[in-house]
């Protein structure tokens, strides 16, 4: 595909992203840019294609509107189409180990050298700088969860082990950072002229996300203890299985909400609820008892769509701990349009999954086309630069580039 043949959409139309780098922080950022009208073009090794072809139908979720090439980065050749690329571009985003760039000897000045006024946003597990006997360290998602300090307070409680988020939460969470920083320093860089490097550090990206468990932790010298999916002070466990073995979420929380729930299980003229209370602790004696009991009721009597009927109804919080099943079938993911469906160029079908977010009323983003096959684009993006047919057959000789 040919530049001049990408539709024209969205806010970020005109901005030219170039992603190198494979799985899913940095390919991600491309994304986002690519579901709002920029130009992302992906470069893939050609040591081997990026890991999550192999992941069923998500690299065309995760690559779509973007056009494919393949390029040997630090081979002489690689370097002489990574700077005809980086002059027509406005941002380069780069995933790979800490140093890597520097090494192949394309630092930050080499680059700003090709193009002054370019982002440049390195993502790494562990960051460009700091003690050298981590910034070479390889990382993937758990990697930068165990690091961060995030999986140890997320899991069962003792004696049951750390419990990694699923799926890919740090690496998903670098990306919407990366994502953010790129776009502030494209508005500095319009303002003056003078290019930026970002280093988004994998890990930094949790550690920041963890509010007062890493505060508390820090300044007052209490690591939190792992409570899954209850508060360890609190009398009622959140999640509940309901009369068709489906499972609800509920947040009972605050005097106001409480007043309601127990007037809906027919505990409110109990003199153990008088008195105002905004959460029902296990030290609660009777109290706890019975709200923990009107509660196991109320769900094992119940399915989870009514239990999350009724309590909403009421002003209560409650959600149905929804499957990929339910939520092809609910009103909301239906009346938004929350799964939608393009073409995936890789099976030459339809496929299903979210679309894009969040939604822009004036300039919304679009799906033109699923993630690529491997080096799709080679010819149409490098002719775009200047190179001669008989300069891109060169370069497939020289395996500079490769395609599928």
């Amino acid at each position: 595909m040919k530049s001049t043949e990408m539709p024209k959409f969205g806010n970020l139309q005109g901005i030219k992203v170039l992603s190198i780098g494979s799985a899913i922080a940095g390919p991600f950022v491309g994304t986002l840019f690519s579901e709002q009208g920029a130009d992302v073009i992906y470069a893939e090794s050609t040591i081997s294609p990026d890991m999550f072809r192999m992941f069923g139908d998500v690299f065309t979720v995760e690559h779509r509107n973007q056009r494919s090439i393949t390029l040997d980065v630090p081979s002489p050749e690689g370097r002489k189409i990574l700077a005809r690329l980086l002059e027509k571009c406005d941002v380069l985003v780069e995933n790979s180990k800490g140093g890597t760039w520097a090494k192949w000897g394309l630092t930050d000045d080499v680059l700003w050298e090709i193009n002054p006024k370019l982002v440049i946003a390195h993502i790494s597990g562990f960051g460009q700088t700091g003690d050298p006997g981590y910034i070479t360290r390889g990382s993937f998602d758990p990697i930068g969860q165990a690091f961060s300090g995030f999986m140890a307070i997320n899991g069962e409680p003792d004696p049951a082990p750390p419990y990694a988020a699923k799926p890919f939460t740090c690496d998903y969470i670098t990306a919407l950072t990366a994502a953010w920083s790129c776009m502030a320093a494209l508005y500095r860089t319009r303002k003056t002229g003078i290019g930026e490097s970002i280093d988004i550090a994998q890990y930094e990206t949790l550690a920041r996300l963890q509010g007062n468990f890493l505060t508390e932790g820090i300044n007052n010298g209490k690591q939190p203890q792992r409570m899954g999916n209850k508060d360890l002070r609190s009398a009622l466990e959140n999640v509940q299985k309901c009369k068709d073995g489906n499972w609800v979420m509920l947040a009972l929380g605050g005097a106001a909400v409480l007043k309601r729930v127990e007037k809906l299980w027919g505990l409110g003229d109990d003199p153990d609820f008088a008195e105002t209370h905004g959460v029902i602790f296990k030290t609660d004696g009777p109290r706890a008892e019975k709200f923990v009991k009107a509660a196991v009721e109320f769900c094992q009597t119940h399915t989870a769509e009514e239990v999350d009927s009724i309590l909403n109804a009421h002003q209560i919080p409650c959600s149905m701990i929804m499957t990929y099943e339910m939520m092809l079938e609910n009103p909301q993911y239906k009346a938004r349009e929350t799964i939608t469906e393009w073409h995936d160029p890789i099976t030459d079908r339809m496929v299903k999954g979210v679309g894009p977010i969040p939604k822009f009323k004036n300039n919304p983003s679009q799906i033109f086309r699923g993630g690529a096959t491997y080096g799709m684009d080679n010819e149409d993006v490098l002719s775009e630069i200047g190179f001669s047919e008989a300069e891109i057959q060169n370069f497939y000789e020289t395996k500079t580039i490769k395609k599928q």
